[in-house]
């Protein structure tokens, strides 16, 4: 038999496993098993529409004329962003257009300069 770890909250010995959970029928603490080293989580990698990996900090070139959402205006072919932040979402770029401001682009729609 197994021993299982204590719970973290209360320290109580009357823990059981459930599916990737400890469970704690005292407290009602939950807390996850230690993953596995197979599982270790990877960092995700950002790329453009080249293929090439994209990194906080770094400069871009807008690939295809982009409409804005709610306005008239558009991000013209060729338009150079400085200084892009990546995100986790669908639109992974967070950056500052001049003439623009603020947007999020999609990294399929740009190529590192």
């Amino acid at each position: 038999m197994s021993a299982l770890p204590n719970c973290p909250q209360c320290q109580s010995a009357f823990t059981y496993e459930d599916g990737l959970l400890y469970v704690c029928p005292e407290c009602a603490h939950e807390w996850p098993q230690a993953a596995p080293a197979a599982a270790e989580e990877e960092s995700k990698v950002w790329r453009d529409a080249n293929g090439n990996e994209l990194k906080d900090g770094d400069s871009v070139t807008v690939i295809k004329d982009l409409k804005i959402k709610g306005s008239s205006s558009v991000v013209k072919v060729g338009t150079k962003v400085k200084n892009i932040r990546l995100i986790d979402g669908d639109h992974d770029i967070d950056c500052k257009i001049d003439g623009i401001g603020a947007m999020q682009l999609k990294s399929e729609f740009v190529k590192k300069a």
